[in-house]
């Protein structure tokens, strides 16, 4: 028989809860999303960009594609599902917050890194919506994120002082 035909057929049965092809329509749309956000904080030339936001979104939807997998395994063992999905969504949280914290300094008594903190942590949100599959979510937070950092962004900077603020903030 043909190798390849028989990794992919492996690869396709390892997918018990989401089929492979949705599983990688989401984790694609992760990366669009994440990435999205990503273009912004790197335009404006911020600690976490691209890669970042990237890697911290798609980290997120993988997650919930694996809580899928494990519920599902789960009831193969046991007859009924005793994974709790609710469980994912904390610990993916925590993890995020703690990659979001480490860009958070503090100098001279000034705050610098919080929007950029803020952003992964929705990036984080974004790729759990994705994974499980509220696509408009994702699209809808996404939408709502970049139009707070460009807009706000853009408005804030027209305030009296911004200048100089911003100058002391890079």
């Amino acid at each position: 028989m043909n190798p390849f035909v028989d990794v992919w057929n492996d690869v396709a049965t390892s997918f018990e809860a989401t089929p492979p092809l949705v599983a990688a329509a989401r984790l694609i749309l992760a990366v669009v999303l994440g990435g999205l956000i990503g273009l912004e904080r790197e335009a404006n030339s911020r600690s976490a960009g691209l890669r970042t936001h990237i890697l911290i979104s798609m980290g997120a939807c993988l997650f919930a594609l694996l809580a899928f997998e494990i519920i599902e395994f789960s009831a193969d063992i046991e007859g009924e599902h005793s994974a709790d999905p609710l469980r994912l969504i904390s610990s993916v949280t925590s993890g995020v917050a703690f990659l979001a914290a480490g860009s958070i300094l503090v100098s001279g008594g000034k705050v610098m890194g919080l929007t950029t903190g803020a952003g992964m942590w929705m990036a984080g949100a974004i790729g759990l919506a994705c994974g499980i599959g509220k696509i408009g979510l994702a699209v809808m937070a996404c939408v709502l994120v970049l139009i707070t950092l460009s807009v706000i962004g853009a408005a804030k900077k027209k305030l009296p002082g911004a200048a100089m603020a911003e100058d002391e903030s890079r």
